[in-house]
């Protein structure tokens, strides 16, 4: 039936069902006097007209993009309208697929009446009074159509009790994430006014932290078989116009983000977005650099808390390309034990200038030193000139006499051990990944995807600023056989080891 089902299901007042993208523009502004940017600013972000697009186009409609996966996340600046568009994409579900159920998951009690109180006021129009059902309630709309949406508590008790079509789950940075896994199993398909609306969930947040639940949302939407479908904007994206009498581009503290993009207009001439330039100079002014780029700019997450905030994906982490030759220099190895936690080795070449490049990655819990030491001597890229570990691993086990490093060296493998400190170490890393002049000395290949994780993800407690001793919650091992690894390498003259990092 797709369309005719849901024109002929449609309630009086709402207007025709939008069909395109246009058409769903256009009904925006006849019937909320709404305009929402079409397009983006910055390049590899997506308006937000694309997200409102994807939520509200079915399979067999004519706006619907195959070939797509249907759970979306929505990474944008604060203030950049996520609540308010998740709020109109609601409306825009409730209107034309009769019958759907959609629920709203907040990450605080605050966040999901703020998405509660935009869907009462889209539905304190004229023409959409007549289509409530009854009394609009704190948590619940009805429409006379059948169409439900309600607000639920962030508890697994009223997650696993639920059967909808949508989710949709707003600021997914401050979910439990234990709420989270019980939600994945909430949607379900339904016929909704003769279209079939597939179970779908949507997040929407900022992105702060490099290890919260929006970070692994975000590294589930890449990659050759993403889950998710990623839509990503920041606050240049929603810039309304800049007018040359107000922003001159030669002297505005946004020159760097906008390069003038905010003085175009589209072909209708119509305003971009809904922050204005002056707004927006004012908040750039009141917060920190690091804050600036990930609230507001969605580059990447703050690295306050991190151990190596020097790392940067896109300056370390390397790629094979068509016609390169194959890495040169002397082959070693970089090796963390563990027996319940995970054995990590790491295989890099060391080339003729000193730098370092790691080539591959490692992990194994469960399994004995000697599985270890025959997968080393096994690797494709050949035995390496020596291994570097811990240097705890000179202590003797009490059942066999020999210490791990032994072990390895009774297995034919070349052995490093050098003992320094932690702080030590790191400094090494950090003097490898950002020197104080020059080219980075270290290089991750994009293979090496658990190694690039615990980079990104190793952190000082956050609750706790006099604590020098990163967390161990599973991103230290690959990072620690990466410190075995260089502190084995080499070791600046004159590096001592303090309490300060």
């Amino acid at each position: 039936m797709g369309e005719q089902g849901m024109d002929a299901a449609r309630e009086p007042g709402t207007g025709a069902c939008p069909r395109s993208r246009a058409e769903l523009a256009s009904w925006l502004e006849q019937e909320l006097e709404l305009t929402v940017p079409d397009r983006s600013l910055v390049r590899g972000h997506q308006a937000p007209m694309e997200y409102l697009a994807h939520a509200f186009f079915e399979p067999g409609m004519a706006g619907f993009e195959a070939g797509l996966p249907r759970d979306c996340v929505v990474w944008a600046n604060r203030g950049g309208g996520k609540t308010f568009l998740a709020a109109v994409a609601t409306l825009l579900d409730m209107l034309f697929k009769p019958g759907i159920e959609v629920r709203v998951l907040a990450g605080s009690v605050e966040q999901g009446r703020r998405m509660h109180t935009h869907l009462r006021t889209l539905l304190d129009r004229p023409s959409m009074r007549p289509l409530i059902d009854g009394r609009i309630t704190e948590r619940r709309v009805r429409l006379t159509n059948g169409s439900c949406v309600e607000v639920l508590a962030q508890s697994q008790t009223s997650v696993r009790g639920t059967r909808v079509q949508k989710l949709r789950c707003d600021e997914v940075e401050l979910f439990d994430e234990r709420v989270w896994e019980a939600a994945q199993l909430v949607t379900r398909e339904k016929d909704c006014g003769g279209v079939l609306v597939r179970g779908s969930i949507e997040c929407l947040s900022t992105m702060h932290l490099p290890y919260g639940l929006m970070h692994k949302l975000v590294k589930s939407c890449r990659g050759d078989t993403p889950t998710r479908r990623l839509m990503r904007w920041g606050v240049v994206d929603v810039l309304d116009v800049c007018r040359d009498d107000e922003h001159a581009c030669a002297t505005c503290a946004l020159s760097e983000e906008c390069a003038g993009r905010a003085k175009q207009r589209d072909g209708a001439g119509k305003p971009a977005g809904h922050v204005s330039v002056r707004d927006a100079v004012s908040m750039k002014a009141r917060v920190g650099l690091s804050t600036w780029r990930a609230e507001m700019l969605c580059l990447r997450p703050r690295r306050t808390d991190s151990v190596l905030p020097e790392f940067d994906p896109h300056k370390h982490v390397v790629r094979d390309a068509p016609g390169d030759p194959a890495p040169t220099g002397e082959l070693v190895c970089g090796m963390d034990f563990g027996i319940r936690s995970p054995t990590v080795t790491l295989w890099a070449r060391i080339d003729e200038e000193g730098v370092i490049t790691v080539l591959d990655e490692r992990s194994a819990s469960d399994v004995v030193l000697g599985e270890h030491a025959d997968a080393i001597r096994e690797h494709r890229f050949g035995e390496p000139a020596w291994i570097g570990v811990d240097p705890a691993g000179r202590q003797r086990s009490l059942q066999t006499g020999l210490s791990d490093a032994d072990a390895l060296r009774r297995a034919g493998l070349r052995v490093r051990d050098r003992r320094i400190g932690l702080a030590e170490g790191i400094r090494l890393l950090r003097a490898r990944l950002a020197p104080a002049s020059g080219e980075p000395r270290l290089f991750v290949h994009e293979r090496c995807q658990r190694l690039i994780e615990c980079l990104e993800t190793y952190r000082y407690p956050a609750d706790r600023p006099e604590v020098l001793q990163p967390i161990k919650d599973g991103s230290d091992h690959a990072v620690d056989a990466l410190r075995y690894l260089i502190q084995n390498a080499e070791r600046p003259p004159g590096a001592r080891a303090s309490s300060y990092l």
